[in-house]
Protein backbone atom coordinates (compact mmCIF):
# COMPACT_ATOMS: atom_id res chain seq x y z
CA UNK A 1 0.00 0.00 0.00
CA UNK A 2 2.00 2.43 -1.52
CA UNK A 3 0.76 6.02 -2.46
CA UNK A 4 2.76 8.95 -4.15
CA UNK A 5 1.45 12.18 -3.47
CA UNK A 6 3.42 14.60 -5.88
CA UNK A 7 0.52 16.58 -6.76
CA UNK A 8 0.58 17.78 -2.74
CA UNK A 9 3.83 18.01 -3.42
CA UNK A 10 4.07 19.81 -6.19
CA UNK A 11 1.40 22.32 -5.02
CA UNK A 12 3.76 23.23 -1.92
CA UNK A 13 6.44 23.13 -3.46
CA UNK A 14 5.20 25.66 -6.39
CA UNK A 15 4.28 28.28 -3.69
CA UNK A 16 7.99 28.81 -3.39
CA UNK A 17 9.56 27.10 -6.99
CA UNK A 18 9.69 28.63 -9.92
CA UNK A 19 9.16 27.64 -13.66
CA UNK A 20 12.22 24.96 -13.76
CA UNK A 21 10.98 23.14 -10.62
CA UNK A 22 7.54 22.57 -12.07
CA UNK A 23 8.69 21.40 -15.04
CA UNK A 24 11.15 18.68 -13.56
CA UNK A 25 8.11 18.32 -10.99
CA UNK A 26 5.68 17.79 -13.95
CA UNK A 27 8.41 15.14 -15.39
CA UNK A 28 9.01 13.04 -12.15
CA UNK A 29 5.13 12.82 -11.93
CA UNK A 30 5.04 11.34 -15.45
CA UNK A 31 8.00 8.88 -14.94
CA UNK A 32 6.20 7.21 -12.05
CA UNK A 33 3.01 7.08 -14.11
CA UNK A 34 4.95 5.43 -17.01
CA UNK A 35 6.86 3.14 -14.43
CA UNK A 36 10.21 4.76 -14.55
CA UNK A 37 11.09 5.11 -11.12
CA UNK A 38 14.64 5.28 -11.64
CA UNK A 39 14.11 8.61 -13.63
CA UNK A 40 11.40 9.72 -11.06
CA UNK A 41 13.25 9.63 -8.56
CA UNK A 42 16.39 11.17 -10.21
CA UNK A 43 14.40 14.40 -11.18
CA UNK A 44 13.29 15.02 -7.74
CA UNK A 45 16.92 14.35 -5.90
CA UNK A 46 17.30 17.05 -8.79
CA UNK A 47 15.06 20.01 -6.97
CA UNK A 48 16.19 22.70 -4.72
CA UNK A 49 13.03 22.54 -2.49
CA UNK A 50 13.10 21.12 0.55
CA UNK A 51 10.29 19.83 2.18
CA UNK A 52 8.90 16.26 3.91
CA UNK A 53 6.32 15.67 1.07
CA UNK A 54 9.41 15.85 -1.37
CA UNK A 55 11.19 13.35 0.49
CA UNK A 56 7.85 11.02 0.58
CA UNK A 57 7.79 11.35 -2.93
CA UNK A 58 11.25 10.23 -3.30
CA UNK A 59 10.85 7.60 -0.84
CA UNK A 60 7.77 6.32 -3.03
CA UNK A 61 9.90 6.38 -6.05
CA UNK A 62 13.25 4.54 -4.80
CA UNK A 63 10.85 1.73 -3.24
CA UNK A 64 9.23 1.55 -6.76
CA UNK A 65 12.74 0.83 -7.91
CA UNK A 66 13.57 -1.63 -5.40
CA UNK A 67 16.35 0.82 -3.72
CA UNK A 68 14.62 -0.14 -0.11
CA UNK A 69 18.08 1.08 1.63
CA UNK A 70 17.29 4.67 -0.12
CA UNK A 71 14.09 4.29 0.56
CA UNK A 72 13.94 3.63 3.65
CA UNK A 73 16.22 6.80 4.72
CA UNK A 74 14.08 9.38 2.41
CA UNK A 75 11.13 8.03 4.35
CA UNK A 76 13.16 8.85 7.36
CA UNK A 77 12.98 12.78 6.15
CA UNK A 78 9.93 12.90 5.74
CA UNK A 79 8.20 13.34 9.33
CA UNK A 80 5.89 15.55 8.91
CA UNK A 81 3.47 13.80 5.94
CA UNK A 82 0.80 11.50 7.14
CA UNK A 83 2.44 9.99 9.74
CA UNK A 84 0.13 6.56 9.69
CA UNK A 85 1.03 6.23 5.94
CA UNK A 86 4.74 6.97 6.21
CA UNK A 87 5.19 4.08 8.93
CA UNK A 88 2.88 1.72 6.63
CA UNK A 89 5.63 2.36 4.02
CA UNK A 90 8.19 1.97 6.05
CA UNK A 91 7.01 -0.98 7.32
CA UNK A 92 6.63 -2.47 3.76
CA UNK A 93 10.24 -1.38 3.31
CA UNK A 94 12.12 -3.81 6.24
CA UNK A 95 9.24 -6.14 5.09
CA UNK A 96 10.72 -6.23 1.40
CA UNK A 97 14.46 -6.29 3.44
CA UNK A 98 13.00 -9.54 5.02
CA UNK A 99 13.68 -7.24 8.68
CA UNK A 100 10.52 -8.62 9.60
CA UNK A 101 10.87 -7.25 13.57
CA UNK A 102 11.02 -3.75 12.27
CA UNK A 103 8.32 -4.60 9.73
CA UNK A 104 5.92 -5.53 12.45
CA UNK A 105 6.96 -2.94 15.06
CA UNK A 106 6.09 -0.01 12.04
CA UNK A 107 2.63 -1.44 11.13
CA UNK A 108 1.52 -1.85 14.76
CA UNK A 109 2.42 1.85 15.27
CA UNK A 110 0.80 3.01 12.11
CA UNK A 111 -2.31 0.52 13.28
CA UNK A 112 -2.44 2.46 16.55
CA UNK A 113 -2.69 5.66 14.97
CA UNK A 114 -5.12 4.86 12.38
CA UNK A 115 -7.39 1.44 11.64
CA UNK A 116 -6.50 0.45 7.66
CA UNK A 117 -7.04 -2.83 6.28
CA UNK A 118 -4.11 -3.17 4.17
CA UNK A 119 -1.89 -2.25 7.01
CA UNK A 120 -3.15 -5.00 9.18
CA UNK A 121 -3.53 -7.63 6.10
CA UNK A 122 0.50 -6.54 5.83
CA UNK A 123 0.83 -7.20 9.88
CA UNK A 124 -0.80 -9.99 9.13
CA UNK A 125 1.83 -11.66 7.14
CA UNK A 126 4.66 -9.70 8.49
CA UNK A 127 4.08 -12.76 11.84
CA UNK A 128 3.58 -15.32 9.29
CA UNK A 129 6.23 -14.81 7.61
CA UNK A 130 8.09 -14.59 10.53
CA UNK A 131 6.53 -17.74 11.77
CA UNK A 132 7.75 -19.67 8.68
CA UNK A 133 11.15 -18.52 8.87
CA UNK A 134 11.54 -19.57 11.84
CA UNK A 135 9.82 -23.15 11.53
CA UNK A 136 12.85 -23.22 8.44
CA UNK A 137 15.37 -21.84 11.04
CA UNK A 138 14.56 -24.70 13.57
CA UNK A 139 14.07 -27.25 10.78
CA UNK A 140 17.61 -26.71 9.29
CA UNK A 141 19.51 -26.38 13.14
CA UNK A 142 17.68 -29.99 13.58
CA UNK A 143 18.54 -31.55 9.92
CA UNK A 144 22.52 -29.02 10.81
CA UNK A 145 22.59 -31.62 14.10
CA UNK A 146 21.68 -34.46 12.10
CA UNK A 147 23.89 -33.61 9.49
CA UNK A 148 27.27 -32.72 12.18
CA UNK A 149 25.91 -36.29 14.33
CA UNK A 150 26.54 -38.13 10.79
CA UNK A 151 29.56 -36.61 10.17
CA UNK A 152 30.62 -37.21 13.86
CA UNK A 153 29.51 -41.01 13.66
CA UNK A 154 31.39 -41.09 10.64
CA UNK A 155 34.74 -39.76 11.71
CA UNK A 156 34.16 -42.38 14.82
CA UNK A 157 33.52 -44.96 12.45
CA UNK A 158 37.09 -43.63 10.45
CA UNK A 159 38.60 -43.52 13.81
CA UNK A 160 37.63 -47.01 14.87
CA UNK A 161 39.04 -48.59 11.95
CA UNK A 162 41.83 -46.51 12.09
CA UNK A 163 42.45 -48.00 15.24
CA UNK A 164 41.56 -51.61 14.72
CA UNK A 165 44.03 -51.18 11.67
CA UNK A 166 46.50 -49.82 13.89
CA UNK A 167 45.97 -52.57 16.23
CA UNK A 168 45.95 -55.01 13.72
CA UNK A 169 49.14 -53.98 12.77
CA UNK A 170 50.41 -53.68 15.77
CA UNK A 171 49.63 -57.19 16.23
CA UNK A 172 51.20 -58.35 13.48
CA UNK A 173 54.74 -56.60 14.28
CA UNK A 174 54.42 -58.41 17.54
CA UNK A 175 53.59 -61.55 15.40
CA UNK A 176 56.36 -60.76 13.82
CA UNK A 177 58.54 -60.05 16.71
CA UNK A 178 57.80 -63.22 18.61
CA UNK A 179 58.59 -65.75 15.08
CA UNK A 180 61.72 -64.07 14.81
CA UNK A 181 62.19 -64.63 18.50
CA UNK A 182 61.39 -68.33 18.25
CA UNK A 183 63.54 -68.54 14.78
CA UNK A 184 66.56 -66.94 16.98
CA UNK A 185 65.27 -69.79 19.71
CA UNK A 186 65.31 -71.98 17.60
CA UNK A 187 68.58 -70.86 15.55
CA UNK A 188 70.22 -71.09 19.10
CA UNK A 189 69.16 -74.25 19.89
CA UNK A 190 70.11 -76.13 17.09
CA UNK A 191 72.99 -74.11 17.85
CA UNK A 192 73.39 -75.93 20.74
CA UNK A 193 72.37 -79.44 19.06
CA UNK A 194 75.33 -78.98 16.73
CA UNK A 195 77.99 -77.65 19.50
CA UNK A 196 76.17 -80.91 21.74
CA UNK A 197 76.91 -83.01 18.46
CA UNK A 198 80.37 -81.84 18.22
CA UNK A 199 81.34 -82.41 21.51
CA UNK A 200 79.84 -85.27 21.65
CA UNK A 201 81.93 -86.22 18.49
CA UNK A 202 85.17 -85.05 20.13
CA UNK A 203 84.29 -87.09 22.97
CA UNK A 204 83.77 -90.10 21.21
CA UNK A 205 87.47 -89.48 19.57
CA UNK A 206 88.83 -88.98 22.47
CA UNK A 207 86.66 -91.75 24.01
CA UNK A 208 88.79 -93.61 21.24
CA UNK A 209 91.97 -92.88 22.16
CA UNK A 210 92.04 -94.84 25.20
CA UNK A 211 91.18 -97.58 23.24
CA UNK A 212 94.05 -97.43 20.62
CA UNK A 213 96.46 -96.90 23.95
CA UNK A 214 94.66 -100.11 25.62
CA UNK A 215 95.43 -101.70 22.35
CA UNK A 216 99.04 -100.37 22.46
CA UNK A 217 98.90 -101.93 26.13
CA UNK A 218 97.63 -105.29 24.91
CA UNK A 219 100.75 -105.17 22.29
CA UNK A 220 103.03 -104.57 24.60
CA UNK A 221 101.52 -107.51 26.41
CA UNK A 222 102.24 -109.39 23.70
CA UNK A 223 105.26 -108.18 23.22
CA UNK A 224 106.45 -108.98 26.84
CA UNK A 225 104.82 -112.34 26.61
CA UNK A 226 106.47 -113.34 23.68
CA UNK A 227 109.71 -112.42 25.45
CA UNK A 228 108.96 -114.08 28.01
CA UNK A 229 108.28 -117.47 26.29
CA UNK A 230 111.71 -117.16 24.29
CA UNK A 231 113.58 -116.73 27.84
CA UNK A 232 111.27 -119.44 29.25
CA UNK A 233 112.44 -121.62 26.12
CA UNK A 234 116.02 -120.64 26.84
CA UNK A 235 115.55 -121.45 30.91
CA UNK A 236 114.41 -124.93 29.22
CA UNK A 237 117.26 -125.56 26.44
CA UNK A 238 119.58 -124.40 29.69
CA UNK A 239 117.63 -126.81 32.29
CA UNK A 240 117.61 -129.66 29.80
CA UNK A 241 121.18 -128.73 29.12
CA UNK A 242 121.96 -128.95 33.04
CA UNK A 243 120.22 -131.51 33.73
CA UNK A 244 122.36 -134.04 31.26
CA UNK A 245 125.23 -132.69 32.79
CA UNK A 246 124.28 -133.59 36.19
CA UNK A 247 123.37 -137.47 34.96
CA UNK A 248 126.49 -137.34 33.88
CA UNK A 249 128.15 -135.96 36.90
CA UNK A 250 125.94 -138.04 39.49
CA UNK A 251 125.73 -134.68 41.42
CA UNK A 252 122.42 -134.75 43.81
CA UNK A 253 120.57 -131.86 43.34
CA UNK A 254 116.69 -131.01 44.51
CA UNK A 255 114.40 -130.12 41.60
CA UNK A 256 111.05 -128.59 41.39
CA UNK A 257 108.02 -128.09 38.57
CA UNK A 258 109.11 -125.27 36.34
CA UNK A 259 106.84 -123.22 35.17
CA UNK A 260 104.37 -123.72 38.05
CA UNK A 261 103.86 -120.91 41.51
CA UNK A 262 102.47 -124.24 43.40
CA UNK A 263 104.21 -124.38 46.07
CA UNK A 264 104.91 -128.02 47.60
CA UNK A 265 102.46 -129.55 50.25
CA UNK A 266 104.30 -129.73 53.65
CA UNK A 267 103.38 -133.79 53.56
CA UNK A 268 104.59 -134.42 50.43
CA UNK A 269 107.56 -136.40 50.46
CA UNK A 270 110.37 -134.66 48.70
CA UNK A 271 113.49 -136.69 47.59
CA UNK A 272 116.09 -136.01 46.36
CA UNK A 273 117.44 -138.65 43.50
Amino acid sequence: MIRIFVMIFSMGVLLHAGITDFKTIEKATKAYEEKAYTKSASLLKSLDAKSPQKEYDLGNALYKSKNYDAALEAYEKAEGVDEAQRLHNIGNSHFQKQELDKAIEAYEKSLKLKEDEDTKFNLELAKKQKQKKEEEKKKQEQKDKKDQKKKDDKKKDQDKKKKDNKNKGDKKKDNKKKENKKDKGKKKDDKKKDGKKDKEKSDSKKEKKPKDKKGDKEGSQSKEQKKKSKEEKLKEQELKRLMKKMQKGKTPTMMYQMGDNKQPRKDDDVKPW
